[in-house]
């Protein structure tokens, strides 16, 4: 598509006239792409044609004739049933083309949608088309006028997306909206872009609705399901080195569990499918995993508390409507194998009932000593069609997990101590048991073709248990490491209800997209410990591990309860002022209220509102220049006081954020982002009583963002990022102003690349290359302990035929040394040294 618009703008140039950010010439850019695109597809097909390309307009005249042109009247409607499916024919005004782009072609729900600018309906009724029941596996079929420019065609199927091709023909020109169908009509030349390859074209995440990436006012990543397989990725951690200024932030007792460092902010846990999911305790499997979205930037207005960096939302595989199987085994060094399976398909013959089941097990040792994982995972989904406007799906995930918790190294002068990566600072006893168990069900009902219900509910409830013979609370004599013994028992509850109602309407030419939105939760936290009085020193450059283990008492040592109420209401609005011009606003208020018992029992209510504005111009169609403003709030983790007794604010965040989004082809596209994030209200110690605290705190972080992703050429996938963030303590009475924040690189990169041969008798031979780099970062807010820099090297080899693949994945090629992330000066989690994981797979 870069060629195509470079074509469009050299033939403008080419007139000797052209005068920027006139409407004419924008239109005429667009007709000579698609020209050009037409000329192309005749080429796939074979065919030739001597295609008249005219010369932009010189005169006011040409101008205005031009304007006039550039709107297709659509005057006709035809369906015809083909052996492979339905062809819908729009008929236009003297047979002029439509400028049809696949990129505005998705699916929604049970329905297949195409989107055509520059088109009005001129039927001769002077209504909007409509045909029920035109296929055995289609309920209707809608063509109408979506605002002054753009038509919609909208074709139903009966519970589920259509099977049979469904094929849009405009004039010599056809188009598939389905091409995942079974049998492909040959002629179809362009295809809808459905969820493979590097690039997702769509995101629900940054506004609750699926809306195309590039009319968003604000950074938002996708990692689809491609990626998580081409990288042998079992951990999203993993996933999440592709997408700049996102960062692990801590490793909860060496496993993959552990929050997220976005935009220089730590953010517990993620969200699933749009509900909390979990917290900074829970692991999250692969499996069943359709794709991550990474909204960049203050989540409040539609998510509620958050820290102001962005989130983390994990979209899960759904089922399927046609038979589905797929089995996997991966193995590799440290005692690593992992088979899963995924099966989906109906469960009744009309299709009303839909099922998918992800089930994996995992069991490993590690590079570090004694370390080991053992984990079981499954997840099934049932859908259930009631009726052609109304769904509902009920899913369930259970995961445990059994390990030995390990809090990495300690921290000697300003660096890593000086010890081999795999030592533990422990003792083996130190084993725990984590449970993760989700439930919830979304429904959704279509009053109409514009207005949608939708109602979801979540529970997750996750239980961690275990010995605990740990480190972490520095060296004495910078040589022995107190080794604490214990035994504790952490709960964890999240009950969420969601519901929703979506539509769509017109005031004049404007169109508006409005969601609002309420939104109950709870989150339950019980902690229970019984801890053993006096430390085990542990020499961490001859470790002993021979001791012998203290009893610990039957009687708890330590406990707490906490309870977080929190009614969210959300209203937001998606305004198309014009095909190029897009606004996004909204505003969530929050109630919150929160009860804490360290032994007495406190409470507070808190409010807060949290806003978004934010506008995309589209001065030409694949290029989007955006700005915003959001704010965010998060209340402290524990209920805390002043000097005065009163309970502290939530912390508030505050973003600047400027943007240009580019779809350098029909698959690969860039967003280059500059923002600059300011949080308050951070409580830091009263001068007065270190006993006490003050909310005078605040931390800034500004940076540049680049993110390419997609397809360069057929069977080469790119996804490449790169980060500036400038991340700081800005004020505070203990912690001296300009120190770093911490795990903040200030510089990272990173590049993940794959080709798949196209051709010949090496057909399905593929290889990847991943090159990472990762600034240094500062271990504590003290600035007292430096993670060094690195450069990792990862690659792969792999080869498909038919329905299977042979894959080989290379992590640190090099066997670099590096270290990941920090939980403080003295909780330091090294990188994995060379890796490689072996798999096979199956798919039928």
């Amino acid at each position: 598509m870069g060629n195509i618009q470079l074509y469009g703008l050299l033939v403008v140039l080419s007139s000797g006239f052209a005068l920027p950010g006139r409407a004419a010439e924008v239109e005429t850019v667009d007709r000579s792409a698609a020209s050009v695109m037409e000329v192309r597809s005749l080429q796939q097909q074979g065919s030739s044609a001597n295609l008249r390309r005219d010369r932009p307009a010189t005169t006011i005249k040409e101008w205005t004739a031009q304007i006039e042109a550039a709107t297709v009247q659509v005057t006709g409607v035809t369906l015809n049933r083909l052996d492979s499916g339905l062809e819908i024919t729009l008929e236009t005004a003297e047979g002029k083309p439509l400028q049809v782009d696949a990129t505005n072609f998705r699916t929604e729900s049970d329905r297949l949608i195409a989107e055509i600018p520059n088109a009005v309906l001129a039927l001769s009724n002077d209504q909007a088309f409509s045909a029920e029941n035109p296929a055995p596996d289609i309920a209707s079929v809608r063509v109408t006028q979506q605002d002054a420019t753009t038509i919609r065609v909208s074709v139903s199927g009966n519970n589920a997306l259509p099977k049979s091709e469904v094929t849009l023909k405009t004039g010599e020109f056809a188009y598939s909206l389905n091409p995942e169908a079974d049998e492909p009509d040959e002629e179809i030349v362009v295809t809808g872009e459905g969820q493979q390859g590097y690039r997702v074209p769509n995101a629900t995440t940054a506004t609750r609705t699926d809306t195309p990436i590039r009319d968003i006012p604000g950074s938002i990543q996708v990692i689809p399901r491609q990626i998580l397989e081409d990288q042998k990725t079992t951990r999203i951690q993993e996933a999440l080195e592709n997408v700049s200024g996102v960062r692990k932030e801590g490793n909860y007792g060496g496993t993959d569990a552990g929050g997220y460092n976005i935009r220089g902010f730590a953010q517990d846990g993620n969200f699933r499918n749009g509900f909390s999911d979990n917290d900074f305790y829970s692991s999250v499997d692969t499996a069943n995993i359709e794709r991550i979205e990474v909204l960049k930037g203050p989540a409040s207005v539609l998510f509620g508390q958050a820290e102001p960096g962005g989130i983390i939302n994990v979209v899960t595989k759904q089922p399927l409507s046609t038979p589905y199987y797929s089995a996997e085994f991966n193995v590799g060094n440290y005692a690593f194998y992992r088979p899963s399976f995924d099966i989906s398909g109906p469960l009744t013959d009309d299709g009303s009932l839909l099922y998918r089941l992800n089930v994996a097990y995992q069991n490993a040792e590690s590079f570090r000593d004694f370390n080991f994982t053992e984990r079981v995972f499954i997840a099934p989904v049932i859908t259930w069609n009631i009726s052609d406007r109304t769904s509902i799906t009920f899913d369930l995930e259970y995961q445990n997990n059994t390990y030995l918790f390990d809090r990495g190294l300690p921290s000697l002068g300003d660096r890593p101590a000086p010890i081999p990566i795999s030592r533990f600072i422990g003792l083996p006893q130190s084993v725990y048991d984590d449970s993760t168990f989700r439930v919830g069900y979304r429904l959704e009902h279509q009053f109409s073709e514009d207005w949608r219900l939708r109602n979801g509910f979540s529970f997750v409830s996750g239980q961690s248990a275990g010995t605990y013979a740990i480190g972490g609370y520095g060296l004495e004599n910078d040589q022995f490491a107190p080794i604490y013994v214990g035994r504790d028992d952490f709960s964890r509850k999240i009950y969420t209800l969601q519901t929703e109602l979506v539509g769509r309407f017109k005031t004049g030419s404007i169109v508006h997209q409005p969601l609002l939105g309420v939104e109950l939760r709870r989150n339950d936290w019980a902690y229970t410990s019984f801890d053993v009085a006096d430390p085990i020193l542990l020499d961490i450059f001859n470790p002993n591990y021979d001791v012998d283990f203290p009893a610990i008492p039957d009687e708890q040592t330590f406990s707490y309860t906490t309870r977080r109420d929190t009614l969210g209401i959300y209203l937001q609005d998606q305004i198309t002022f014009a095909d190029n011009l897009k606004l996004l606003v909204g505003g969530r208020f929050d109630a919150f209220r929160r009860r804490d018992d360290f032994g007495t029992p406190e409470e507070e209510s808190l409010t807060a509102f949290s806003p978004r504005v934010g506008i995309v111009y589209q001065p030409i169609k694949p290029v989007s220049l955006y700005a915003s403003y959001t704010q965010s709030f998060q209340p402290d983790r524990f209920l805390g006081r002043s000097a005065t007794n009163d309970p502290f604010e939530p912390t508030r965040g505050t973003q600047y954020e400027v943007g240009i989004k580019a779809d350098l082809s029909q698959r690969l596209s860039a967003t280059l982002a500059a923002f600059q994030i300011t949080k308050t209200n951070v409580v830091t110690p009263d001068p007065n009583d270190p006993d006490l605290s003050i909310q005078v705190g605040e931390q800034r972080s500004r940076g540049i963002e680049l993110d390419i992703g997609g397809e360069i050429l057929p069977g080469w996938n790119i996804i490449a990022s790169y980060a500036y963030i400038d991340a700081i303590t800005s004020e505070d009475n203990n912690i001296p102003v300009g120190n770093g924040l911490i795990n903040v690189p200030e510089h990272a990169a990173s590049l993940w690349t794959s080709y798949e041969l196209q051709n010949g008798n090496l057909k399905g031979l593929g290889f990847g290359l991943g090159l990472y780099y990762v600034g240094d970062r500062n271990a504590d807010l003290d600035n007292t302990s430096i993670l060094p820099s690195y450069f990792r090297a990862d690659s792969a080899i792999y080869y498909k035929r038919d329905n299977w693949k042979l894959a080989l994945n290379f992590r640190n090629l090099f066997n670099e040394t590096y270290y990941e992330t920090a939980q403080g000066r003295n909780i330091i989690y090294p990188g994995a040294p060379f890796t490689v994981i072996g798999s096979f797979s199956m798919q039928f």
